[in-house]
Order: C-alpha cells, then sequence, then structure tokens
C-alpha cells in the first residue's frame, strides 16, 4: 500500500508538478507524431473496456499534452466531466478552439490552476461508469 499523495511528493516533486515542468517531455512524443499538441490527454489502456460508447468518442482524435479538460480543470474535476469535455472538444474541433486552448494553458500553467485536488499528486484511479 502506497502513502498518501500528500506525503510521497517531495518539495521538487511538487515544484515540478506545480509548475507543469514534469510535461515537458511529452514534447518528443508531439515531435514524433504520437500524439498531438491539443487533444484528449492519453490515459490508461486498462480503462479502455470502463469507458461507455460516449465517452469511447474521444479516442477520434490523437491524444495532446493539453485539452479541453485540462483548461476546464485538469485534475480537480471528476472523470465524468473530464470525459463530458474531451467529447465536446471532439465535437467542436476547429484550428481556433486549439488557438484557444493554448493560450488558456499558458495562463493556467502560470496561475498554476487546477494542477491537483487538495492533497493530491495524482488524478484518482477511473474505476468506469455506475
Amino acid at each position: 500500500k502506497l502513502l498518501p499523495d500528500v506525503n510521497r511528493l517531495t518539495k521538487v516533486g511538487a515544484f515540478i508538478r506545480k509548475t507543469s515542468l514534469d510535461e515537458i517531455p511529452q514534447l518528443l512524443n508531439v515531435i514524433k507524431g504520437d500524439i498531438s499538441l491539443i487533444g484528449p490527454r492519453p490515459l490508461l489502456v486498462q480503462y479502455l473496456p470502463l469507458y461507455n460508447q460516449k465517452q469511447k468518442r474521444r479516442h477520434k482524435v490523437k491524444p495532446g499534452i493539453t485539452g479541453w479538460a485540462q483548461v476546464n480543470g485538469r485534475n480537480t474535476i471528476s472523470w465524468e466531466q473530464k470525459f463530458e469535455y474531451d467529447v465536446w472538444y471532439v465535437d467542436h474541433l476547429s484550428f481556433l478552439l486549439d488557438v484557444k486552448i493554448i493560450f488558456m494553458t499558458i495562463f493556467k500553467v502560470f496561475k498554476r490552476e487546477g494542477i491537483n485536488s487538495e492533497g493530491q499528486a495524482t488524478m484518482e484511479v477511473f474505476k468506469g461508469n455506475d
């Protein structure tokens, strides 16, 4: 059993997480073409069988480093809300929306908003739909 996030995250780790510096290595995945700069965040493969039909629509676009769910709450919103934002993005995909997300991401990073829920370093495990 792991210690709670608040006890296992070092001060350096907390700073890196708070400033989103831990996301920089993903730029290599963008350069390789594996992911996009903007799109729903890639999630664990073991979550695939847990998605309902609507949630599966998030896979109609390449995953990205940042997306509509990230600029609207990131890890402070529920899984259900995250999926709603991801599907909304897929339905409203446009160049202007991507530009808006980039600017909102920069703003959120500088304000350090929505990085995680209080006392949590990561999002809780997705257990499927009730």
